[in-house]
């Protein structure tokens, strides 16, 4: 069964783990470039993925409930709210995700394809 890892590891992922059980986050947004550098294929609606933590423990199921494939400056309204991070507008979104993937070595324009993953929590682990 694939995986998704939110974020970095650490207190960031935890945090997004979080929102993710308690329903506040139900997208995430990736770089096509980083599937092609994992040599991983971009998820299907309908795909299960085990949501984990740091230790790649299972904390979740959620089920990929659309997939959509744009450039950078196209990341809707919609599809950043439902990120769950309290981004109100788009230029917020895109200030924030230049950051983090700057801090990743990564270089991020207006023309930089993405995939934006919405999805639905299946199951949280019994803990």
């Amino acid at each position: 069964m694939s995986s998704l890892a939110l974020g970095t590891p650490g207190s960031f992922r935890a945090q997004l783990n979080g929102l993710v059980l308690s329903g506040a986050k139900t997208a995430t947004t990736g770089l096509l470039a980083e599937y092609a550098r994992e040599d991983e294929v971009v998820e299907h609606v309908g795909e299960r993925l085990a949501l984990v933590d740091d230790a790649d423990g299972y904390v979740a199921m959620v089920e990929i409930t659309a997939v959509a494939r744009c450039r950078f400056d196209e990341v809707s309204l919609p599809h950043a709210v439902a990120e769950g991070e309290g981004w109100e507008s788009v230029e917020d979104w895109h200030r924030d995700h230049r950051h983090y993937w700057s801090a990743q070595g990564i270089a991020v324009d207006d023309g930089t394809e993405v995939v934006c993953l919405s999805f639905r929590l299946v199951e949280a682990a019994h803990r």
